[in-house]
């Protein structure tokens, strides 16, 4: 996964000269997050500076191709191999087409004084089920960071992406699926709050609201 800082990151990640460019490379996926005018509205927490504007997803038996492609056509780039485990996966549109969703991806960094495998523990087994429970999402994807692939890559130990509908942007209540109860509003959030500290996921993390589209490049 890469991290992408660019002043119109469409211009290069979205053209059928890239794909084409990283089939070639041996991509068999691309998934493409461009921070854009349609989740405009929606939260966004920076740790990073500048915040991040676009992220790349590449599967492939050996990316360093595909990133070498990445760092010649954009202005800074950061990249990680990881690890993904899907507890929603939802068949989406694999054309190149916008999925219709608000997609956020957060960055997180593990406590130094919490142990790695506390910390995966905690996150994985724990939390996961607090997620789904409290928030609207239909997707959710806990990429486990295992080694950065650029040089002076930011520290990040993990990259969640989840998925929600579009009227999440700009409505708390379609976000933590609250129904417009302010009562159960309170509850969700309470306890989703409670449950990221315990792993250090409440400070010292990036969220890019995203819009995303799938690619299916190459072989698979």
């Amino acid at each position: 996964m890469a991290a992408i800082w660019d002043d119109d990151p469409t211009a290069v990640l979205l053209t059928g000269e890239f794909r084409d460019a990283c089939a070639a490379a041996g991509a068999r996926r691309l998934q493409v997050n461009v921070s854009d005018a349609a989740v405009a509205g929606a939260m966004r927490i920076s740790e990073l500076d500048p915040p991040i504007d676009a992220v790349v997803s590449v599967w492939a038996d050996d990316a360093s191709a595909v990133l070498d492609l990445l760092d010649a056509r954009v202005r800074t780039l950061a990249a990680w191999q990881v690890a993904e485990r899907a507890p929603l996966d939802p068949a989406l549109p694999a054309d190149g087409t916008r999925i219709d969703a608000l997609a956020n991806l957060a960055f997180l960094r593990r406590p130094r004084d919490l142990p790695r495998a506390e910390w995966l523990r905690i996150w994985l087994d724990d939390h996961t089920r607090v997620a789904i429970d409290t928030q609207a999402t239909f997707g959710y994807t806990q990429n486990i960071v295992e080694r950065a692939l650029t040089p002076d890559a930011p520290v990040v130990d993990a990259i969640v992406e989840e998925l929600f509908a579009m009227a999440a942007v700009s409505d708390v209540h379609a976000f933590y699926g609250s129904g417009g109860d302010q009562a159960e509003l309170e509850r969700r959030m309470t306890r989703m709050l409670a449950s990221v500290a315990r792993f250090g996921a409440h400070q010292n993390l990036d969220v890019v609201p995203t819009s995303r589209y799938d690619f299916e490049v190459g072989p698979r």
